[in-house]
């Protein structure tokens, strides 16, 4: 029995005898799921391999999970799931398994999003991205998208001038006391212009802000526990006294 057999086998195990894993459905597993994929998106990006290399297992629990209970209500099984993604990937990749051809990777993406468009029967290019998705990774997905059949700007320069563009607008807005619904449209310009210019410049947005936001907590938290140490309250202190020791923390944390 191989370690994937086994995995299904403890599955199937589960589903019969434990009281919990029993009275799971779909619906119950979505968060779950959601909450893992986080889980993997942290440990990525904290660079743990072993953390990416238990996130990955319980990704695949899931999958599994959720083939067992479709085998159940006589859907589809494991098998199904793995067959339908070994022949997506075939015909997604015909310069790989047939005459196309594809020079570069944006060409590979295009010929899939191409292939994509024609197997769903979507009239629409932007059907396809779910609405579900955080508010920048789905501009990130609109905006490669939209690339696929054409639709971009043809460098860096250009994307840049939007950007400067955007902010020039927003001030407008806030020097001439528009309203909050001008001003918030504005703002969502800009936002989008930066995240079309980040993946000009081959940065993924959402991951920037993700380690922007870690580097923030933990220069907060040094600050934090040399206040406390020094028996001050941050409610005390001036934002100079602050700035000392958040001086400090950016010193030790410049390379993370």
């Amino acid at each position: 029995m191989t370690k994937f057999e086994s995995l299904l086998d403890i599955m199937s195990k589960l589903r019969a005898g434990c009281p919990w894993d029993k009275q799971q459905t779909f619906e119950s597993l979505r968060y779950l799921t959601i909450e893992e994929t986080y889980e993997l998106s942290d440990a990525v990006l904290n660079n743990d391999l072993d953390e990416i290399k238990k996130e990955l297992g319980d990704l695949l629990l899931h999958i599994v999970f959720y083939s067992k209970i479709a085998e159940e209500k006589n859907v589809f099984t494991i098998d199904d799931v793995i067959e339908g993604i070994n022949q997506k990937l075939i015909t997604r990749h015909p310069h790989i398994f047939s005459d196309a051809k594809a020079e570069n990777a944006d060409q590979a993406q295009a010929n899939w999003e191409a292939i994509k468009l024609k197997e769903k029967g979507r009239k629409a290019v932007l059907e396809g991205v779910p609405k579900s998705l955080p508010a920048m990774v789905k501009a990130y997905r609109i905006q490669e998208k939209a690339r696929g059949v054409g639709f971009d700007w043809d460098n860096a320069t250009q994307v840049l001038e939007k950007v400067f563009e955007e902010y020039r607008e927003l001030q407008k807005e806030i020097k001439n006391h528009g309203s909050h619904e001008r001003i918030e449209a504005e703002f969502g310009d800009l936002l989008f212009a930066l995240i079309n210019y980040a993946r000009f410049i081959d940065v993924n947005p959402d991951d920037a802000l993700e380690r922007t936001n870690q580097r923030f907590i933990k220069r907060f938290n040094y600050l934090e526990q040399q206040t406390i140490q020094k028996g001050k309250s941050l409610h005390d202190m001036t934002l100079d006294e602050m700035n000392v020791y958040w001086d400090e923390a950016k010193k030790l944390t410049m390379d993370n």
